[in-house]
């Protein structure tokens, strides 16, 4: 291999490290950013800009090496599945659990409590009957474990989850927004 082609492929190579850095830092910073994480995310941006800059730099440095273009496409997409590979691991951020039983079912909420979870729990009318619906904010870290607790509990509970973005809280019951 000549020296000109490996230097251009070393190049390659370091344009698609540098996209799968800047694309994956901007999915973190996007995931903060709708989690109300601002500073985070402010920071964050500075570092994806600065990589996305010195990366965009070298492809348009030299138009006339398509190998650039590939990998700059090539590290945007390494880059987005990485960064919300990266994010799923971090959890960061709170979730809403929903789980919804029929009242004869076997309760849920005590053994959920016993794990140390706080749960709201309200009767409700659906479709086949009463129901509870329980409602717990919790770490997203911590859903995997709560999950296993209501399936044990009630196999048969429907069960939804949702990202919540924080609000202040009032002083009333603040301490015991999450666990």
């Amino acid at each position: 291999m000549s020296p000109d082609a490996a230097g251009l492929l070393l190049a390659a190579a370091g344009i698609f490290a540098l996209r799968i850095l800047d694309v994956s830092i901007g999915t973190l910073r996007i995931a903060f950013l709708v989690r109300g994480r601002r500073a985070i995310a402010g920071g964050l941006s500075f570092f994806e800009s600065l990589v996305w800059l010195t990366a965009a730099a070298q492809v348009i440095t030299s138009l006339d090496a398509p190998i650039k273009f590939v990998a700059y496409a090539a590290g945007y997409a390494t880059g987005t599945v990485l960064g919300v590979s990266i994010e799923r691991w971090i959890g960061a951020g709170d979730t809403l659990l929903r789980v919804i039983t029929p009242v004869g079912s076997p309760p849920v909420e005590t053994p959920l409590r016993d794990a140390g979870y706080y749960v709201t729990s309200l009767n409700a009318q659906g479709r086949d009957g009463d129901v509870r619906v329980l409602f717990t904010v919790l770490s997203r870290r911590k859903v995997p474990a709560a999950l296993r607790i209501v399936r044990q509990a009630s196999p048969n509970a429907y069960v939804t989850l949702e990202a919540t973005t924080p609000a202040r809280a009032s002083s009333i019951g603040a301490s015991h927004v999450r666990k």
